[in-house]
């Protein structure tokens, strides 16, 4: 294991609070709305969520990126977190069938991260403060102008995100002859639902975020799925049309 020499990093929330750290050596700075996540395991799976686009993940959990990376893990097609934050990470991984380091993976996506972070402490100030606005960085010494930046950032209530990670185009997924047929609205929908539907017996058709109810009957499915997703929900006419329908089964 060779030492990497590591440049200073930090945490900088809206309120001027700060929580210093280092990067694993992808530079620059994020901005986005601060969360965490209590998972011990299944931090791609997380990074990969749609429903924490645009957000700086902070891993409450210990040790990241030590068993790797392994596509098939992945709930979507890109990484969706702005950033990551977390205590300790690992550039190595002794799981014998990950594919790569999470590392790599980070550092291919351009995801700017910071370790050595007491996440303890950050956590229960999101915890007493509530959820806010934050960049991380390897800039320090521009603490002003990050400032300033993040003033001008909007804020995650009121943000329609899900035309940012919903599919372009409708898709199938499952056996075409299976008894129950359902059709899905993709607002930042994640693989593993799909998956689990699948497993059920369900054929589904999985439509783009501002899909007509008129175009998902078309499908002549026995039920309709709303997928959760990023950002606030309440600009979406079209979901809001879909959830006033009766979902009966025909």
């Amino acid at each position: 294991m060779n030492y990497r020499s590591r440049k200073k990093a930090f945490v900088l929330l809206a309120d001027g609070t700060q929580f210093f750290g280092k990067s694993i050596g992808i530079e620059g700075s994020a901005f986005g709305e601060i969360c965490f996540n209590t998972g011990m395991t299944g931090y791609q799976e997380i990074f990969t969520d749609p429903s924490y686009f645009g957000q700086l993940m902070v891993t409450t959990n210990v040790h990241i990126g030590n068993y790797g990376v392994i596509e098939d893990e992945a709930q979507s097609k890109h990484i969706s977190i702005a950033g990551l934050i977390c205590k300790d990470f690992s550039f190595n991984y002794s799981r014998p069938k990950a594919e790569d380091s999470l590392y790599n993976y980070l550092e291919k996506n351009k995801i700017v991260t910071v370790a050595d972070v007491d996440t303890r402490a950050l956590v229960n100030y999101i915890r007493e403060h509530g959820a806010m606005n934050a960049v991380i960085s390897t800039e320090i010494d521009q603490k002003e102008r990050l400032l300033k930046e993040l003033s001008e950032a909007p804020p995650m209530q009121g943000l329609e995100l899900s035309s940012k990670v919903s599919t372009k185009e409708a898709y199938t997924v499952g056996n075409p002859d299976a008894e129950i047929k359902i059709a899905a609205l993709d607002l930042g929908i994640k693989a593993n639902i799909l998956h689990n539907m699948v497993d059920r017996g369900f054929y589904l058709k999985v439509f783009p975020y501002d899909t007509s109810f008129e175009t998902m009957k078309t499908f002549n499915p026995d039920g309709y799925f709303i997928s959760n997703g990023p950002g606030d929900p309440e600009p979406l006419k079209s979901a809001q049309e879909v959830a006033k329908k009766d979902n009966r089964r025909k």
